[in-house]
């Protein structure tokens, strides 16, 4: 179960002059700038959370999110001069550079560009996201679920509606109801000539997410793709005949991360599937080149994302970026010319990159992220698993750390079973390990990023060989010089899941647990959560738990707590509908039962993906209290 997603969405320093630097931290790692940081949540951490590249490529909007600058800023792609432009997020660019629209309070706002006096466009108290503007600049689109579903709604790009005590509506749904209300991670395009709208819909099957386009003028719509599984946000040829989609086929496993790239003839619904080696990482939209006969997308491989290429009708995929670390977000100026990306290592947070359609080395445009004291680079290791694969981890070392001497070690598994640990900036593990705890956080079998076979070892048997691989981390480790013999586990949604199933598969192989947010027993779980915890239960076990009831007993880790040896610390949120809450309440009467050695913690009002900092924060610090109550004493 994902956090994310990335989705969720992820260098060197080669910091601008112009730029004034944000100040080192001086104390070390904790909690609470961690939580703060959006990290204990999800692969998020201050810098820049957005971009948005003006049409001539000349300006960036960025969103930046730190403890010294908050809001939208301002930037020169050439010089590097930076400075603040208005309070909000997820700016862009109106298609003269004339200016930018916005969110603040969960409503649209536009501002000038030679101005810091933005104006209200809706005031519906409504939420607001993904707003797109049409070719002339004239209406702004974008998704709500004010109508209890996700629709898509207009707004006159002047405000001239802006106020209901004119007895007007601000905004108008030019659907009704496009997407389940709970799915808020797709966005829009306008085709070229401004008439229509593309968007993914599961209005036609509700367990389909489909492309459709809508007639701005009529509200008319069709549905143009039937055989995969869109995700995210389509894109239009340059010519307004095609569009491309990542997507997955609805034959085969509908994965979190690895995706096919999908292009369909607007007029005939045609639907070609781009031939290439290499899958595209689902997180934003494909780049159409500027004759319209190439794509440009990210690619996950080995934990890390780089900018790829690939012809429309297919071949050969290759790469355009060589940086390493993780991509988050990307743009690209109308011409496609040029193409920014924010990114973070396993040192530095999210800034923004340029790249050209030349190739050549990127540069880091912006120098926005925190600069967190004492983070390492993570050394990339394998070790040989149960069954002779080998398992990626990235390893964590306490400062000064002497092989000569003896660690305690915790192992880290990662959320989204499909999808994967990456080697961005992760400070939960640099804070463990300055801690003092060697820290590993493996990429199990049935993750991203090393091709579908290796994702598809884990279909139809979930939380069972991905356990022991886990296991096998705590094998190697004990094995190790500086080994102290004792290891914990611990990991959030589908690392919490990971977490359990682990010591009920290896009773012996940790001295300390901690799952949280997970899933524990998978047929229970199918009766409470949500659509999308749904579809991917349902993909993972290859039917509901009436069709493959043997299946789901695999994955089932509740009905093998009683030979639990190991002391558990259980926590979730009670609001959860991904991992709904009931799955807490099943494994602490289950643990009570048996008599075992644990305790557990949970969360009012608290979804899946936490909002309130003072329990991010509060969640890590029971974590680690008893990872040094039982691995230290």
């Amino acid at each position: 179960m994902s956090l994310v997603r990335p989705l969720f969405v992820l260098a060197s320093f080669l910091l601008l002059p112009a730029l004034a630097v944000s100040e080192s931290r001086q104390q070390p790692l904790e909690w609470e700038a961690i939580c703060a940081a959006d990290v204990c949540r999800a692969t998020g951490h201050d810098g820049v959370m957005g971009v948005s590249l003006s049409a001539d490529g000349e300006e960036l909007a960025l969103s930046v999110d730190t403890p010294r600058h908050q809001g939208i800023h301002r930037q020169s792609v050439d010089s590097g001069d930076s400075e603040f432009w208005v309070e909000g997020h997820s700016p862009v660019w109106f298609p003269d550079g004339q200016g930018i629209v916005f969110i603040r309070d969960h409503e649209l706002w536009r501002v000038a560009r030679d101005s810091d006096r933005p104006r209200r466009l809706t005031r519906d108290d409504g939420d607001v996201r993904a707003p797109v503007i049409s070719p002339d600049g004239k209406t702004i689109a974008f998704m709500s679920g004010r109508s209890g579903h996700q629709d898509v709604w207009l707004v006159d790009a002047q405000g001239r509606d802006e106020g209901r005590d004119e007895g007007r509506e601000p905004a108008r749904a030019l659907t009704e109801g496009a997407m389940t209300l709970e799915e808020a991670r797709f966005g829009l395009a306008w085709s070229p000539d401004g008439q229509s709208i593309a968007f993914i819909s599961n209005e036609g099957d509700y367990w389909g997410d489909n492309l459709w386009v809508v007639d701005v003028a009529t509200g008319e719509r069709r549905q143009l793709s039937r055989s995969f599984m869109a995700w995210y946000t389509p894109s239009w040829s340059p010519d307004g005949e095609r569009i491309a989609v990542m997507g997955a086929d609805k034959a085969g496993m509908w994965y979190g991360d690895m995706a096919d790239i999908y292009v369909v003839d607007v007029a005939s619904g045609r639907e070609q599937r781009v031939d290439m080696a290499v899958h595209a990482m689902a997180m934003d939209r494909p780049i159409w080149g500027p004759d319209g006969d190439e794509l440009f997308f990210p690619v996950h491989e080995r934990a890390e994302l780089e900018w790829w290429r690939v012809p429309v009708d297919g071949g050969v995929a290759t790469r355009v970026s060589n940086m390493g670390g993780l991509i988050h977000a990307y743009d690209a100026s109308a011409s496609g010319d040029r193409f920014v990306v924010v990114r973070s290592t396993s040192t530095r947070g999210r800034e923004a990159d340029l790249l050209t359609l030349e190739g050549g080395e990127p540069r880091t445009l912006t120098a926005f992220a925190s600069r967190w004291p004492g983070v390492q680079e993570a050394v990339e290791i394998s070790y040989r698993s149960f069954d002779g694969h080998y398992i990626q981890a990235f390893r964590f070392l306490p400062p000064g750390f002497d092989p000569g001497q003896s660690y305690p070690t915790l192992i880290q598994v990662h959320g989204g079973g499909t999808n994967s640990y990456f080697n961005g900036l992760n400070l939960v593990e640099q804070r463990l390990a300055q801690q003092g705890y060697v820290v590993l956080a493996v990429n199990y079998r049935g993750g991203s990023g090393f091709g579908r076979p290796f994702q598809d070892m884990a279909i139809e048997d979930w939380s069972n060989a991905q356990a022991l691989d886990a296991a096998a981390a705590a094998d190697w480790v004990r094995k190790q010089p500086w080994s102290s013999g004792k290891v914990g586990i611990y990991g959030y949604s589908y690392g919490g899941i990971i977490s359990l199933a682990a010591v009920t598969r290896a009773p012996e192989a940790f001295d300390a647990a901690v799952p949280m947010g997970g899933i524990y027993d998978w047929a229970h779980a199918w009766e409470y959560t949500d659509r999308l915890g749904r579809i991917l239960t349902a993909d993972g076990h290859g039917g509901t738990p009436q069709e493959r009831p043997e299946t789901y007993r695999v994955s089932d880790s509740v009905r093998l707590l009683d030979q639990v040896q190991t002391p558990i610390l259980i926590m979730h949120g009670e609001a959860d509908t991904r991992a709904p809450f009931s799955q807490f309440e099943l494994v602490v009467e289950a643990l009570e039962q048996h008599d075992k050695v644990f305790e557990s913690h949970s969360y009012p009002d608290e979804p899946h993906r936490y909002r309130r900092l003072e329990n991010r924060v509060d969640m890590y610090e029971r974590l680690e209290t008893w990872m040094d109550r039982w691995l230290r004493e």
